[in-house]
C-alpha cells in the first residue's frame, strides 16, 4: 500500500484537532501479514524481508489472520537510542519495530477510519502480541512539550496528524513533521542532505 510523506515544517501545529508522535531516526516500513506469509517493505516499495528475519518472525506471530502495519524500523545503541548509522551498516542486533498506524486487519481495510480508532487497534493487537520487537508509538497532544522531550533525549523530533484523518498516500496525507534542534546539530551534513532532497 502506498505510504504517507510527513511534510516538513518549522513548528508543529497546534490544536485540539491534532496528535503528537516521535519522530524516530530509522526506515520508514511497511508490514504485512497475510496467514503464514509476512513481507516487510521499504518506503520505495521494495521487499526487505530477507534483511530483517528477526522482524519477519515477530510479525508472523501476531495473533491477526491478516494485518497491515505502518511503522519505522530502529536499531537501538547500548543506551536504547535510535542509532540510524546502524541501520546502515545492516546491524540486525537491537531492532525493533515503533508501530504508528494500523492500515488493515483480519481482511478489512481500515485506511477510511479516524487515526485515532487506527491507532487504538494497533495498540490493542501489539499489546496482544506481547512482543518488544513489536512496540506502540504512543500519541500526546502536547506538541511544544513532546519536541522540547525529544530536543533534550537527542531524538530526531516529532509528528503531528490530525486525529480524525483517513490514511491517505503521500505528502497530502496532512502529516507534518518538525525536526529537533539537538538532532539537527549532531547530523548537520545528513539534514543538509535531507533538506535537498526534500
Amino acid at each position: 500500500m502506498p505510504l504517507t510523506s510527513p511534510v516538513l515544517r518549522p513548528r508543529p501545529p497546534a490544536g485540539l484537532d491534532w496528535l503528537h508522535e516521535v519522530k524516530f531516526d530509522g526506515f520508514r516500513i511497511q508490514l504485512h501479514k497475510a496467514g503464514g506469509e509476512v513481507c516487510l517493505y521499504s518506503r520505495k516499495d521494495k521487499n526487505i524481508t530477507d534483511r530483517f528475519t528477526s522482524i519477519r518472525d515477530a510479525v508472523l506471530c501476531l495473533p491477526a489472520r491478516s494485518a497491515v502495519i505502518d511503522g519505522e524500523l530502529v536499531a537501538g545503541d547500548t543506551a536504547g537510542k535510535p542509532d540510524f548509522f546502524a541501520l546502515m551498516h545492516r546491524r540486525t542486533d537491537g531492532l525493533c519495530i515503533w508501530g504508528f498506524d494500523l492500515l488493515g486487519l483480519n481482511g478489512c481495510d481500515l485506511r477510511t477510519r479516524p487515526l485515532t480508532t487506527r491507532k487504538d487497534k494497533l495498540r490493542d493487537l501489539l499489546i496482544a502480541a506481547d512482543d518488544h520487537t513489536l512496540r506502540f508509538s504512543e500519541s500526546f497532544e502536547d506538541p511544544e512539550k513532546l519536541l522540547a522531550v525529544a530536543d533534550q533525549m537527542g531524538l530526531e523530533g516529532i509528528v503531528s496528524k490530525k486525529r480524525m484523518a483517513p490514511y491517505a498516500a503521500g505528502s497530502r496525507s496532512g502529516w507534518i513533521k518538525v525536526k529537533a534542534a539537538t538532532w539537527r546539530a549532531a547530523n548537520h551534513e545528513r539534514y543538509k542532505l535531507f533538506e535537498r532532497a526534500s
